[in-house]
């Protein structure tokens, strides 16, 4: 007797594991296929993303420059050599050359953001109307 409580103990099992292997796949699949969904509708947002890290990148150059450059005009001004420190002018000269560089990347960056939201706005339906009405939560009743 306990051999057949056993197997049938056993057989329930296997076929309670299995059960939720195929459940677990299904889940996975349904995910998957809601996910290439999603990504399908944030491929507008690629090029978003893509934008402002091009951007954000070419202004960390730029700014890593800065830093060589500033490095540079404090080790001149320290040695107190007069060529040194008249080679500070030139050194300002780029630090405020690149800073308008920096200027100029950040303000594109806005107008191209701005356009790129503009223009998903336009081409994007918009989501579907949700109730935010939020019941009794917050009435004046009490």
């Amino acid at each position: 007797m306990d051999d057949d409580d056993n197997t049938k103990t056993r057989k329930r099992s296997i076929n309670t594991n299995n059960y939720k292997k195929k459940r677990s796949k299904a889940n996975t699949q349904k995910k998957s296929e809601e996910e290439e969904e999603e990504e399908e509708e944030e491929c507008g947002d690629v090029e978003v993303w893509d934008s402002l890290i091009r951007s954000f990148k070419q202004v960390q150059t730029v700014l890593d420059r800065n830093r060589e450059l500033i490095r540079r005009a404090n080790d001149n001004h320290q040695s107190k050599i007069a060529d040194n420190i008249a080679g500070n002018i030139s050194l300002i000269r780029q630090i405020n050359g690149n800073i308008s560089k920096v200027v100029k990347i950040y303000s594109d960056l806005s107008v191209n953001f701005a356009g790129m939201v503009r223009l998903r706005m336009t081409t994007t339906p918009p989501p579907p109307a949700t109730d935010t009405s939020c019941g009794d939560v917050g009435s004046s009743d009490s």
